[in-house]
């Protein structure tokens, strides 16, 4: 299987960190309609390469949810001939990994390899076959599936997975973004192969295809690649458009408390806020750093944990998509303290979001974030990253080189304006799982 395929997306990641001044990205597109994002680097003999396309959770249906992921995390499990053990061998062979990348706007492949010519071929080679030639072995389908149901059950003894699930169900109820990423024991249970076939023609396209590159590789080399990658690909593009869904009706704020043994309550609190290309942006941004998304210099944890000590984690964050992503607010704290940590929190929400933040408080989020942008890529991988959020999202070719004029160019107007319209504390939606649900 993908090495890691389940780990928490890189969409945060990437749409959130400063990022390196300098950077050349090339962008073209091939004859079949693939949008490729190169940065040639021979610093490194290391060649990273990544395939996304807009195939994640949220163009699952109810019925078949986790249909998305299922299709995914089988793209490795036998391909063009090779087994699943023969695709990994290949790869040890010549020292490159295999990775996926898997969320609920996104489904792709990443490959790291050695640039000389012998391990960089053998390895793209596997990765080719892979994207192209998917077998999807029924016995294999059984075994994911069983293995991904056993997953699904020892999250529902997970407090922070139950909050999480019920979370975003009561902010986007049946719309894509609603469903769990991972679908449904009932649902995967009834999954057939021809599903799986079926939606790897339909959403694997080359015309949806973002090819990210980065390394030991030439201009005229990465072309021929991209050329190779999407030839290959089912042709066109997805018959369900990946427009934005805008006459999307979201339920009404909701409140659900879900018993559980855990000792202490899991919370999330939070409303449908903004887009990833939303001009708001980078006043959200930086104002979150203020209120909740700075550790221990933030407002929320400074009112919830240091000075009432209700809780060891509580935070704030913007999630951005491709459609209006969430806000949210959560924390941990004991079951008894659960009311009075969720009131302070509240209340320190509306009051930054009539207030804003000082001078002295927008001053010290934005040194910390422009200062600290050197620390926060050190790798080709991670710039890799960044190419893949900028491809996907379609954001500026100059993103990398413009972040740190964006985030200084915000004023405390901007912030106070933007929370005002983006966030209502009145109209969030409330989760608490832990107790007995009282």
């Amino acid at each position: 299987m993908f090495a890691n395929r389940f780990l928490l997306s890189l969409t945060a990641l990437a749409l959130c960190l400063p990022a390196i001044a300098g950077v050349n990205i090339q962008n073209w597109e091939t004859p079949q309609g693939t949008r490729v994002y190169f940065v040639e680097n021979h610093d490194i003999p290391m060649l990273d390469v990544a395939v996304d396309f807009p195939a994640g959770s949220r163009f699952d249906t109810p019925e078949m949810s986790g249909l998305a992921a299922l299709t995914h995390g089988m793209l490795d499990q036998g391909a063009g001939g090779m087994s699943d053990i023969v695709i990994a061998q290949r790869l040890a062979d010549v020292g490159a990994s295999l990775s996926g990348l898997f969320d609920r706007e996104r489904a792709g492949a990443s490959l790291r390899t050695l640039s000389s010519v012998r391990e960089r071929d053998a390895a793209l080679d596997v990765l080719v076959t892979v994207l192209q030639k998917p077998e999807f072995p029924q016995s294999i389908i059984q075994r994911e599936r069983a293995r991904m149901i056993a997953a699904l059950r020892e999250a529902e003894s997970r407090p922070g997975d139950v909050a999480e699930k019920a979370f975003y169900q009561e902010l986007y109820g049946n719309h894509g973004y609603g469903l769990p990423e991972t679908g449904t024991i009932p649902t995967l249970s009834k999954l057939k192969r021809s599903d799986l076939q079926n939606w790897y023609r339909n959403y694997y396209r080359a015309g949806d295809a973002i090819i990210s590159m980065m390394g030991d590789m030439t201009r005229a080399e990465a072309e021929q690649l991209a050329l190779r990658i999407s030839s290959g690909l089912p042709q066109g593009r997805a018959t369900s458009s990946y427009k934005p869904t805008l006459e999307a009706k979201y339920p009404l704020p909701q409140e659900k408390r879900i018993a559980h043994s855990s000792t202490q309550s899991h919370v999330l609190l939070g409303q449908v806020a903004m887009a990833r290309k939303d001009p708001d942006y980078f006043a959200l941004y930086v104002g979150n750093h203020v209120l909740g998304g700075s550790g221990f210099n933030s407002r929320i944890l400074d009112e919830v944990r240091q000075k009432r000590g209700f809780a060891y984690s509580a935070y704030s964050y913007f999630f951005p998509l491709v459609e209006p992503g969430p806000f949210v607010i959560g924390l941990q704290t004991k079951v008894s303290q659960t009311n009075d940590a969720l009131n302070v929190a509240r209340e320190t929400v509306s009051k930054f979001v009539t207030e804003g933040p000082s001078s002295a408080e927008l001053k010290q989020a934005k040194d910390n974030l422009i200062g600290g942008f050197p620390l926060r890529i050190d790798s080709n991988s991670e710039i890799l990253g960044y190419l893949r959020a900028i491809g996907f999202y379609q954001l500026p070719l100059t993103y990398l080189d413009d972040w740190t004029k964006n985030v200084d160019a915000v004023t405390l107007d901007q912030i106070r304006d933007a929370f005002r319209r983006r966030v209502n504390p009145e109209k969030m939606s409330l989760v608490i799982v832990g107790g007995d649900a009282r």
